[in-house]
């Protein structure tokens, strides 16, 4: 698959799609996956994350919005052509937003390490007709969004990072 190509949807993926949409899953994997795709991409030299193995994924640096302090998360994409990626807010299906979106809300300048190299972006919260476009490409991608989505009364935040 290339920096914009589709994935093609084989036994494995379908498989993790439908472990990624149950509960126990939703409960268990906002720990346990970004703890190792940390480790993965620190041994990598900053190179690889284990969730890119499925899905684009990149290392986001933030600044926390609270702190002040410099927040890495390590996060699925949807690259798109011209260098821009779309970054989804699911949490899993978990109900309340997950951080590294409040934190690109105060502070939209940010870093992302993709495919090794470190690239300087500003965020930008979607809304209206721009982001009904994103999610059904976000949904074409990866299915289990939906699921996400009708676990919870929010909408799910989606953000478009460009290079700055």
């Amino acid at each position: 698959m290339g920096v914009t190509g589709r994935r093609v949807a084989g036994a494995g993926t379908r498989l993790v799609q439908r472990v990624s949409t149950t509960r126990a899953f939703a409960r268990v994997a906002p720990y346990a996956l970004p703890m190792v795709d940390r480790a993965v991409h620190r041994l990598s030299g900053g190179r690889t994350l284990m969730s890119g193995w499925l899905l684009p994924s990149l290392m986001l640096t933030t600044t926390g919005a609270r702190s002040g302090l410099l927040r890495r998360t390590p996060l699925v994409c949807v690259p798109e052509p011209g260098g821009t990626w779309l970054l989804i807010g699911s949490n899993f299906g978990r109900a309340g937003h997950p951080a590294w979106s409040a934190n690109l809300i105060a502070h939209p300048r940010a870093c992302v390490n993709w495919q090794g190299e470190e690239i300087e972006v500003g965020a930008r919260l979607l809304a209206g007709a721009e982001r009904q476009a994103a999610w059904s490409e976000a949904l074409r991608w990866w299915p289990p969004y939906a699921t996400y989505q009708s676990r919870v009364t929010r909408e799910i935040r989606l953000f478009r990072l460009a290079r700055r």
